[in-house]
Order: structure tokens, then sequence, then C-alpha cells
């Protein structure tokens, strides 16, 4: 824990103490005594704000290019919205970083983001810049209901489906697998349906030569990268072994759960044993490297550790847990430091900078 989460803490903790101290004395039941339990409240609130979410200073992107920012919404007229009962379709609100001012000769390869299971479609946002900045599209997309805070076109603000929450804390894979085959066909069928569908978006916009977006006019669709954090890897992970248009896939610590094909009598996952058929980054992190060989829905990716290669890279960042793979550990360090297991031992902007890099260099070499 950093000196500054200490003092901040302990700040916390004098204020608290004064704001009982002023509320519950009696002797202190008159205006005074009110007035200052208000201030120590407001005290404790404000260094409480300090300690989530202190300032950031956005990381500097390498790349030669300035970036530009486009957002959209997408509705897929095929889907009624699974989380909902009013006979709406599904929309996917949708941003673009993409480079600025890039050469009207050449096209950039497009890569789409599928954030985590409480995620954002801004999670990865230091990923996404530094990848405009050298000449990639970048799609990120909100998972709607399946997202902590998204709006939709029509100004409505939507949370995270309370139904999709018990899903997540019911589901337990090492106990009862049989359980959690069910939750992971559903996830995966609407992440999956979203990826597929926003992909098709893009590339028929393309196709028809929108003007809606101006970055349609920059996008290469013969070069495409699907990623995502945890769930949004898994559905990553799908979309890359069935679409025939992906060229690479990166997954930031995400099981396979589109292999699963089924639970076997001894309650182990069946797992697709075909050959994966695009190159593929897995980035893990201390929360599931030293479990990859025994937990049960990591199994594809324990076999992936003995078939590494040029198209196969597995990448472990010790020192860091789950959410340090996104910006929440940049723009929450102490949050990270809580959801990681009070075990993350690195600043965000190393660990960032270190995921940049890797990805940055898996795609330069098998999508230019």
């Amino acid at each position: 824990m950093k000196a500054r989460h200490i003092i901040l803490l302990t700040a916390m903790a004098v204020e608290l103490i004064l704001f009982l101290y002023c509320l519950l004395r009696k002797s202190n039941h008159v205006t005074a005594g009110y007035i200052c339990a208000v201030l120590s409240l407001i005290l404790l609130i404000c260094t409480g704000w300090l300690l989530l979410f202190p300032k950031i200073t956005p990381i500097e992107t390498t790349g030669e290019y300035q970036i530009k920012r486009e957002d959209s919404f997408y509705t897929d007229t095929s889907r009624p919205e699974t989380y909902a009962d009013d006979g709406s379709y599904r929309e996917l609100p949708v941003s673009f970083w993409y480079p600025a001012e890039y050469p009207e000769t050449q096209n950039c390869p497009l890569a789409v983001f599928s954030h985590g299971s409480f995620g954002m479609k801004d999670s990865n946002e230091t990923l996404y810049r530094e990848l405009a900045s050298h000449g990639y599209v970048v799609c990120s997309i909100d998972h709607t209901y399946q997202c902590f805070s998204t709006k939709l076109s029509n100004g409505k603000t939507i949370r995270l489906s309370g139904e999709f929450m018990k899903e997540i804390a019911a589901d337990s894979p090492q106990d009862k697998p049989e359980q959690s085959l069910p939750h992971f066909e559903k996830w995966m069928n609407i992440r999956t349906g979203d990826i597929n569908f926003v992909l098709d978006t893009v590339i028929e916009k393309i196709c028809k030569k929108s003007n809606e977006l101006s970055v349609y006019d920059l996008i290469d669709t013969s070069r495409i990268c699907v990623m995502g954090h945890s769930l949004g890897g898994s559905a990553a992970l799908g979309v890359g072994r069935w679409r025939g248009d992906i060229a690479a896939v990166i997954s930031l610590e995400a099981p396979f759960l589109c292999d699963i094909r089924g639970v076997d009598t001894d309650g182990d996952f069946i797992f697709e044993q075909s050959e994966y058929p695009v190159p593929i980054l897995n980035i893990y992190s201390d929360a599931s490297w030293e479990h990859l060989r025994e937990w049960k829905q990591y199994e594809g990716n324990a076999r992936l550790l003995d078939m590494e290669s040029d198209d196969i890279q597995n990448v472990y960042l010790s020192g860091i847990g789950h959410f340090s793979l996104t910006d929440l550990s940049l723009s929450s360090p102490f949050l990270t430091f809580v959801f990681d297991g009070f075990k993350t031992n690195y600043a965000p902007q190393e660990t960032l900078k270190k995921i940049n890099e890797i990805c940055l260099k898996f795609l330069d070499g098998h999508l230019k």
C-alpha cells in the first residue's frame, strides 16, 4: 500500500471518529455540535473521493499520429434485448479511436475490443490510444446491461442488470460446472453476438461508403483483430475461432468459454480440441497464472502453454492482479488494489505501458 493511501485512510479514520463524536455526544446536541458533525462528514467524503479517484495524468502515446475519437450507436433489429421485457432491440454504444491525418494512400487495421463483466467501453482506453497513435483503428463496445453504466441513443442511462449480477455471483465452475455451463453459453451467445454484429455493421457501412463517421474511410477490413478483457476476452476468443475474417486475437486473462462443449461424467468441461486457427496473444496476471492447469474453465488456456510459438504467445505479468490489466488501475489505484486482493505491487503506469508494448508488438507482427 502506498504512503498516500495510508495517509488518506488515517485521515478518514480521524474524520469518522470526529463525526461520530460530534453526533453522538449529548453535550454536542446544539447548533455548533451539528455544524461540527456536518463539516467532519464533508471532510470524510472529500478525503474518500481523493482516495478512490485521485487526479490522473493520461499516459502519453508513443506513435507518430495524433488521435481522434468518434462515437455511435448500433441497434441490432434481429435481437430483442435479453435483459429487458419492453420489446426493445439490443442497442450497443460504440466508440472509435483512430489516427488523425493518416495518409490517404493507406488503410488502418481494425481492432474491436470487448470489456469485462463490470467494465465499460473506455476500460482500456490507454491501449486504444496507443494503438491508434501507431496507425490502428480501435472500436470498443459497451455491452448493454453487462456494462457498469452506459447511455443509449435516447439519452437513457442503463446500469448493470440485476439478473446478470446474480448469475455472476452464483457462478462456481470448480464446484458446479454443470450449473456454470448454461451461464457460460448465455453470456457467450450475447457477447459474441454483439461483436459479430458490430463487425458486420462496420463492414457494411464501409462497403456502402457511409459518411456517418469519418473513421469508416480509414479501415482495412482485411486486417481485423478482436480483443477483450476477462469475459470480453472469452468472447473475443470465440469470435476468433469461428469467424473467417479475423487475423489475430488478444485476450487479457480470459478462459476459452466458447470452446466448452459440455460436462463429462467426472464433472470436467469438455473442450473443443481442434487447433486455434489464428495468431493469439494471452496475457495473464497473478490472479490466474498459477491456476491455469488446475482451474477447470482454463483447460484450453493450459493446453496453449505447451504450444508457444510466434502465433501462440502467452505472457505472464507478475506482481499485479486481474483489474490491473485495465485502466481502473489508473483512474482508481486504491480500488484496483482492493479488488486485486491487496497484492498489486507495481505502479499502474508501468503495467499499462508494458501491456501497450506487448500488444503493439504482437499486432505489428501479424497485422502489419
